[in-house]
């Protein structure tokens, strides 16, 4: 899957670097070309020389061939390469990258490339949940950079916390996701509806009801989504996050009302649906068209119920389509998904656990079961919220494929 890339590594001064000797040695064995930059502080960490044996090129880290004064190209290098993998990525590199500051070869290169550019962070817990940091993180996200992070449970070598660089396997397999999504077009002209995120149930011009939903599922199904050829429509709650995928055509919604009517006026053009947002189940009777005032007397509030979006498309759903839920369980899980799947006359649904560490709301992992209309049960390990967007999106091809 690999074989025949040609990956830049950026190598920055952390004690994380050591690892990018196996990093090196596991893209080269998948067949795979590796030219590495080092900054000058990389070399207090890794050698040169160690680099050089494992990539089999020479290794980059001035301007100019001290040996010879030949030139090194940035431009070239980001040209040259299919990707650019940042390893460690330190706080103060994530900085520069983030904000333009072209004082050292690795980020002249990083500037100049036309390819998908994957970031490792690495530091001290301190300076990771810095808001500089986290800021600077959010920027290169926004940047369309892939930010590559140790899933919050555990690998082969054991628990790795936040701000520990990701392990070189891990990596490998990102990477993998990547030109194999990328590659693979088997959704081609399919068109797939994807509500993604909370709702907001206003109950004055401030405030609202809801929940924790970031959207980042909904979003990483999207793009997914759009990377196999499907022609994807999102509909969004509130969000930070940002689209990148040129296939997914977003619309911006607030209440579970408003999410269900833009759900329901594209429904009948889809192939599939996937019904991924967290709805608020109630909303305010009224909403006030002022501000409440706070005064020391007991507060209620009338509610009603939403409707319920999944359900009201399985009722018109076709055979030809195939409709998707999610179920967030506390309790009793896999009994109330299936309760859920037959009632809203799902295909399939996917079941995520809060008991389970790393799943859920704003996390960047997920781990979850898929319980199809047969009864069947696959259970996955805990991933990145990226990797699970495969898992489902592979499911609703096959469902797709028999239609």
């Amino acid at each position: 899957m690999l074989e025949g890339k040609k990956f830049i590594l950026g190598i920055s001064g952390g004690i994380a670097a050591y690892k990018c000797a196996q990093l090196t040695r596991l893209l080269v064995k998948e067949g795979a070309e590796v030219q590495v930059i080092m900054t000058k502080l990389a070399k207090q960490f890794i050698t040169p020389l160690t680099m050089a044996t494992l990539s089999k090129r020479p290794i980059l880290v001035e301007f100019f061939n001290p040996e010879n004064g030949d030139w090194n190209s940035h431009v070239d290098s980001g040209l040259w390469a299919d990707a650019m993998i940042v390893a460690p990525a330190t706080a103060n590199t994530m900085g520069k990258m983030a904000n333009g500051i072209a004082d050292n070869l690795l980020i002249t290169t990083y500037l100049s490339a036309r390819c998908p550019v994957f970031v490792a962070p690495t530091m001290d817990l301190d300076m990771y949940q810095h808001p500089s940091t986290q800021g600077n993180m959010d920027t290169l996200r926004s940047y369309g950079n892939h930010l590559i992070e140790p899933n919050d449970g555990e690998l082969a070598s054991g628990l790795i916390g936040k701000g520990r660089m990701a392990e070189p396997e891990e990596i490998v397999l990102h990477l993998k996701a990547f030109f194999a999504a990328k590659e693979k077009k088997d959704l081609q002209g399919k068109n797939v509806l994807v509500t993604a995120g909370a709702t907001h149930e206003m109950i004055d011009p401030v405030r609202f009801i809801g929940n924790y939903s970031s959207g980042k599922m909904g979003y990483s199904l999207a793009e997914e989504l759009a990377r196999r050829g499907a022609n994807v429509t999102l509909v969004s709650g509130p969000t930070q996050l940002e689209v990148k995928h040129q296939n997914i055509s977003r619309v911006d919604v607030r209440s579970a009302e408003e999410m269900y009517v833009a759900s329901e006026a594209c429904f009948a053009k889809m192939d599939a649906a996937i019904m991924c947002a967290a709805v608020a189940d109630y909303t305010p009777v009224s909403k006030a068209d002022e501000k409440l005032k706070r005064n020391n007397e007991a507060f209620s509030i009338e509610l009603k119920a939403t409707t319920d979006i999944a359900a009201a498309l399985g009722k018109v759903k076709t055979n030809s389509q195939v409709l998707v839920g999610f179920a967030l369980e506390t309790q009793n899980e896999n009994d109330n998904a299936k309760k859920k799947l037959v009632k809203k006359n799902l295909d399939f649904i996917v079941l995520n656990s809060l008991k389970d560490k790393g799943a859920g709301f704003n996390s960047d992992t997920n781990k979850i079961t898929i319980i199809d209309k047969d009864n069947k049960t696959r259970e996955f390990a805990l991933k990145s919220k990226v990797h699970v967007a495969i898992d489902i999106i592979d499911e609703l091809t096959r469902y797709l494929a028999n239609r």
